[in-house]
């Protein structure tokens, strides 16, 4: 009775009367003529209660109508006109809950202009869980599948963001939208969806299907988000960007590499804007694409260096989380460009400086003028593995690093000391892998650990655990150093007045006296 209705008022013929009974396919018209139909009743649709009425319709067909007819194709050539009909009408209705769009470059809009959008969004999301539930009850439309499944999950995803254009509703509309594409195309979870089996061949014939299934939709996707990720589009709808970093976060090794050329241009493009939300999301993208992409590929085309260029400048920045996201992805980056310099130095006669020696003098020269407790912090956290990474080499650039070292430790940074704990990591690395150039800098820096042992057994402000913490560490610099200088050093701890000392840093500096660790 349904389908009969919609025939009749989509002006549609039909042989078969408005009886009760179901309408056989052999009456029906062709399934491409009545999309075709619906596509541009949707498109024509001048009110929300027409529009909302007309996704109620498409829904009820697809879940109530001869699955046979609905599918129907016995050519090639039909299979291809069916495949364009069903995906014109995805994109329709797709855009009845499609985000308006800026029409500056600032990338956003007041949350007002968004507000019709999540009552929008739920029936279309129906309504294409309508279609996949159909699609993935019968065998031998992958094709059909393969087709509408990129501009599907580009929707899905767009809308279960929790974002000003979304609400708890439509979230959830969203989300059992992406969950009903993982059951029609029998993938596991979301990288399955978007990398498919990698590429995995089966030699029999009967399995055909089965390999079809495996295949993944980055492709698709990417070509339906390719047009509005240029320089000039990307910041027209505010969804792109976030609909892209989900797509490339989900994406690992070796799906990744061949599509590198659509991936790395927007990464760039996020990473280089000036809002600093855009900036770490592209930093995001660049370091997961080193991460999960053969170094041979990165260096091809002299990507890697167009990469390091882009990322060293955000070392400029006052921005703590900017900072602290490029100085990791700096540390990945690095290997894929040139080796470690711990693994060069003790081998090289010339020791030339290298990508890594710049970063890490950059580094030091900011923290070293740095005053603001957040930088501090994200500096001395990423500095310990810079140092690791440099091994002897540390040693052209140990100037920087002890002002840096007496410097940090001298200003407090409660509750927790995150930046004096990691400073004393560093003096520790430091120590073990350039100790021959330690003994000269022992003066000026056991000074320095003995104010911080008297300052920190003393400071009622810190925790049992993080005062625990800073001795135990301090002790171990005060042992390495001794190390450094072949046990000078216990000589001049021997002589410390003890009156001026509390009981517990008396005993710290008994285990020092006792142990020489070289």
């Amino acid at each position: 009775m349904e389908l009969s209705s919609l025939l009749h008022d989509l002006h549609l013929s039909s042989s078969s009367s408005s009886s009760e009974k179901p309408l056989p396919s052999a009456s029906l018209p062709p399934i491409t003529e009545l999309l075709s139909r619906l596509q541009e009743k949707l498109i024509g649709a001048s009110s929300d209660s027409e529009t909302s009425s007309l996704i109620g319709r498409v829904e009820q067909l697809f879940q109530t109508a001869d699955p046979h007819w609905l599918f129907s194709s016995n050519q090639n050539n039909e299979w291809a006109e069916l495949q364009e009909a069903y995906g014109a009408l995805v994109g329709a209705l797709i855009c009845r809950a499609a985000l308006p769009l800026c029409e500056d470059d600032s990338g956003s809009l007041p949350a007002s202009a968004y507000q019709s959008v999540p009552s929008r969004a739920g029936p279309v999301c129906s309504a294409l869980a309508a279609l996949l539930g159909t699609l993935g009850n019968g065998g031998g439309r992958t094709g059909l599948l393969l087709a509408v499944a990129p501009p599907v999950c580009v929707f899905a995803v767009t809308h279960f963001q929790d974002q000003p254009w979304s609400s708890s509703s439509s979230r959830a509309a969203a989300q059992s939208l992406q969950e009903a594409l993982l059951r029609a195309g029998g993938w596991r979870d979301s990288p399955h969806l978007l990398m498919g089996d990698g590429g995995q061949e089966e030699e029999k014939e009967e399995e055909e299907e089965k390999k079809r299934k495996s295949r993944g939709i980055l492709g698709g996707v990417l070509d339906v988000l390719q047009p509005q990720l240029t320089k000039d589009s990307w910041q027209r709808c505010e969804a792109v960007k976030l609909v892209f970093a989900w797509t490339l976060l989900q994406v690992t090794r070796p799906s990744l590499s061949p599509h590198l050329s659509h991936l790395l241009p927007p990464s760039l493009l996020l990473n280089d804007h000036y809002r600093p939300e855009n900036c770490m999301l592209g930093i995001r993208c660049l370091h997961h694409i080193v991460l999960h992409t053969p170094a041979a590929d990165l260096r091809q085309f002299n990507r890697a260096e167009v990469v390091y260029q882009a990322l060293f400048k955000h070392l400029n920045t006052s921005e703590p989380a900017v900072i602290q996201s490029v100085l990791w992805a700096l540390l990945d980056l690095l290997l894929v460009l040139e080796k470690p310099p711990s693994s060069l130095a003790a081998s090289s006669s010339r020791r030339k400086s290298c990508r890594h020696d710049n970063v890490l003098r950059l580094v030091l020269t900011h923290m070293e003028a740095e005053h603001k407790v957040a930088l501090r912090r994200v500096y001395a956290s990423a500095l310990p593995a810079y140092i690791d990474r440099m091994g002897v080499a540390v040693c052209r650039h140990l100037r920087q690093v002890e002002r840096v070292v007496l410097g940090y430790l001298e200003v407090r940074d409660p509750p927790e000391e995150t930046s004096r704990l990691k400073i004393l990591e560093v003096l520790e690395k430091t120590s073990r892998a350039a100790w021959p150039r330690m003994a000269c800098r022992v003066a000026v820096l056991l000074r320095c650990l003995l104010k911080l042992l008297v300052a920190v057994s003393s400071d009622g402000q810190l925790s049992d655990s993080v005062r625990q913490k800073m001795m135990n560490q301090t002790c171990l610099c005060l042992q390495l150093l001794d190390g450094c200088c072949h046990g000078d050093l216990q000589r001049l701890l021997r002589q410390v007045d003890s009156s001026c000392c509390s009981s517990e840093v008396l005993r710290c500096l008994a285990t020092v006296t006792m142990t020489t660790e070289r």
